[in-house]
């Protein structure tokens, strides 16, 4: 039987679609979730399909991916142009960024095959996901990335703040910034995540978009950490400082030396 008593909804912008197990939804600028007039959206993007007694989604667009992640953050996937995937969870969140915009809605399934029951632990300090330590200014860099997207309620769209719009929040030059977008973005790129390494054709705009989706999927950042970005900072962490540069001793004549005797 259709759908098989697994009944499933898509959640956007505090706005639910019922899904029919025997036909397709769209989502895209022209689709049965219309998302947003942006020309660097396709009209068609993801499809939601029932098949194999599962909830898949598809990614039917050419250019754009898109990323998945369980309600608390602690499985992620990214989904790839031609690719699909199950979706197991009762509460999948989806993210996807097109242009310098990003997109988020959920899907709810009534039945799901898979029940998450990790525990998420209490920390300080820095940040430890796997084998990956944040630094307390590594997370603060992320955390003005993302917060145009943590702070919106409910499930919407979001603009990236540039590098430079984000350094001046930080109260950083922008040098400084760069050099720790670059180190944050290493670091996950080397752990398996994908899309943060520049390359040709790669804009900068893409590499943030693809690190703000990870985190806030990943729960790296969360919005009651917002309040950090507004906290006095020591002038070490706001600003390097300048290098004091020893004046070189006066050389001295033997006459010099003569009158002083």
């Amino acid at each position: 039987m259709p759908g098989d008593g697994n009944q499933a909804s898509v959640e956007y912008c505090g706005e639910w679609y019922r899904l029919d197990p025997a036909t397709a939804f769209t989502v895209g600028r022209d689709a049965d979730l219309d998302i947003d007039d942006n020309q660097y959206l396709h009209r068609q993007f993801l499809q939601i399909t029932f098949s194999d007694g599962l909830w898949w989604l598809n990614n039917v667009g050419s250019r754009l991916s898109a990323s998945m992640s369980d309600s608390a953050g602690g499985v992620q996937a990214w989904l790839a142009p031609g690719a699909r995937l199950p979706i197991v969870f009762r509460l999948t969140t989806v993210v996807f960024t097109a242009g310098p915009t990003s997109y988020e809605f959920a899907v709810h399934t009534s039945l799901p095959p898979f029940i998450d029951t990790s525990t998420t632990p209490d920390g300080d300090g820095a940040t430890t996901f796997g084998a990956i330590a944040f630094t307390s200014t590594q997370r603060l860099l992320i955390l003005a990335l993302a917060e145009p997207m943590l702070k919106r309620d409910g499930s919407g769209t979001s603009e990236i703040p540039s590098s430079a719009a984000a350094a001046e929040r930080l109260g950083w030059a922008l040098s400084r910034f760069n050099r720790k977008l670059d180190n944050v973005c290493d670091k996950l790129a080397r752990s398996g995540v994908d899309g943060l390494r520049g390359g040709v054709g790669a804009l900068a705009t893409n590499r943030r978009a693809r690190l703000v989706e990870y985190a806030v999927l990943s729960r790296i950042v969360t919005r009651d950490q917002l309040p950090l970005l507004d906290q006095p900072q020591d002038a070490s962490e706001r600003a390097a400082p300048r290098a004091s540069v020893a004046q070189p001793a006066a050389s001295q004549t033997p006459t010099d030396r003569n009158a002083r005797l």
